[in-house]
C-alpha cells in the first residue's frame, strides 16, 4: 500500500514538511556553533562518555594516508568490527565486518572483502568521499553492535537501532529502524532499511514504511514487525532526552541500538533528522509538538520528568490528531 495522502489531508493530521521542518525547527532551534557537537561522532562520543552516557567502544582512529597503515594494527585478531567516517552522514561510507575468513573480512551482506579493499574504503573515507561538504575526514574504527535477540527476526543481519526525535528535550516520536538485504545491513531508509513506528508512550511497534510502502512484515524475513515491546522503554526515553543539555539543540534526533551484552548505547546524534518518522507513525509532529509549546515549564525538569511527561500527555485516552 502507497502512502498518498492529499496536502489539506497532510494539513489536517498535523505533517510536517521539510521547509517547515529547515526554518522552523532547525535554523530556529539549533544554533550552527553547535552543530560540529553532532557533526564530528568522534566530538559526540567524548561528549557521551563525559557525561556517563555508554557508547561503542573506539578501537582506534585514522586520520592521514600514512596512518592508514594502521589498519592491520587496530583489526588483528579482530572478529568484527566497524569502520565508519567522523563526519559521514546518512549512513553513508559505513562498513560493517561480520567475521572472517582466513585473509578476508565479511561484510554484513555477506559479501567478502580483502585487506586491500578495507584500505581502499578507509582511503576513500579520508579522502572526504562521504563527509559533509567533502571536506578530507577521518576514519574511526569501532565495536560492532551484537543486536539484542528481540530484534532478531524482523531485521536481516544488520543492526537495528531506535531514532527518537527530541524537540525543546522532550522525546516526541520515535522509530525502529530495521535493516534490509537491500540495505546492506545499515539502518538507514534511504538505503532501503524499514521504518517502524513506534508508540511514545509504551514502546511498542506498529506498522512500518518501506520504500515510501506501508508493511505489516519485514520484508526478508516475513516476520511481523508490529507488538514488539521496547524493554525499558521510560529509560530509553529519557537517555534521548537528556541529549537536548549534551548538545544545546532543540530539534534533535537521537539513534540507540541496543547490544544484547551492554544494553543501550548511544550510536549518533542527529541535528537535521527527517520526517519518515511521521510516515513510519502514521501521525503528524505538529500536534505533539504545540503541545510541548503549550506546557513548557520554566525551569525545564530533568530529562527523566520531561520523557515521563511525554508518556502521560500523549496517552491514548488524552491523543486528539496524533
Amino acid at each position: 500500500m502507497s502512502w498518498f495522502i492529499t496536502p489539506r489531508e497532510l494539513h489536517r493530521r498535523g505533517i510536517v514538511g521539510m521547509n517547515e521542518r529547515n526554518v522552523e525547527f532547525i535554523a530556529r532551534l539549533n544554533p550552527r556553533r553547535r552543530y560540529p557537537l553532532v557533526d564530528d561522532k568522534l566530538l559526540t562520543k567524548k561528549l557521551a562518555l563525559e557525561a556517563g552516557i555508554a557508547v561503542p567502544e573506539l578501537y582506534g582512529v585514522l586520520e592521514t594516508n600514512h596512518e592508514a597503515r594502521r589498519l592491520r594494527e587496530l583489526i588483528a585478531g579482530r572478529e568484527d568490527f566497524v569502520i565508519k567516517p567522523a563526519h559521514g552522514s546518512g549512513g553513508n561510507g559505513i562498513l560493517v565486518i561480520t567475521g572472517r575468513m582466513g585473509e578476508r573480512f565479511r561484510k554484513a551482506s555477506g559479501v567478502l572483502e580483502d585487506m586491500e579493499g578495507l584500505e581502499h574504503h578507509v582511503s576513500n573515507i579520508l579522502s572526504g568521499m562521504y563527509s559533509l561538504g567533502g571536506q578530507p575526514d577521518k576514519a574511526m574504527i569501532e565495536y560492532r553492535v551484537r543486536f539484542d535477540s528481540l530484534f532478531a527476526k524482523v531485521s536481516f543481519q544488520g543492526v537495528p537501532d531506535i531514532r527518537t526525535v527530541v524537540y525543546h528535550g522532550y522525546p516526541v516520536m520515535a522509530m525502529a529502524r530495521l535493516p534490509t538485504r537491500g540495505s546492506d545491513g545499515k539502518a538507514n531508509l534511504h538505503q532501503g532499511a524499514v521504518g517502524v513506528g513506534i508508540d511514545i508512550t509504551t514502546g511498542v511497534t506498529g506498522h512500518g514504511v518501506w520504500h515510501n510502502e506501508i508493511v505489516e512484515r519485514h520484508p526478508d524475513t516475513g516476520a511481523p514487525i508490529g507488538g514488539i515491546a521496547i524493554p525499558a522503554w521510560d529509560r530509553l526515553l529519557a537517555l534521548a532526552a537528556g541529549c537536548h543539555e549534551l548538545t544545546g539543540l532543540g530539534y534533535l534526533g537521537v539513534d540507540v541500538v541496543l547490544d544484547r551484552d551492554l544494553g543501550p548505547l548511544i550510536l549518533e546524534l542527529n541535528a537535521r533528522p527527517g520526517l519518515a518518522v511521521q510516515v513510519a507513525n502514521a501521525a503528524g509532529l505538529r500536534a505533539r509538538i504545540d503541545r510541548i509549546e503549550a506546557v513548557q515549564p520554566n525551569p525545564p525538569p530533568s530529562p527523566v520528568e520531561r520523557a515521563a511527561f511525554v508518556q502521560a500527555v500523549m496517552s491514548p485516552a488524552r491523543r486528539t490528531g496524533s
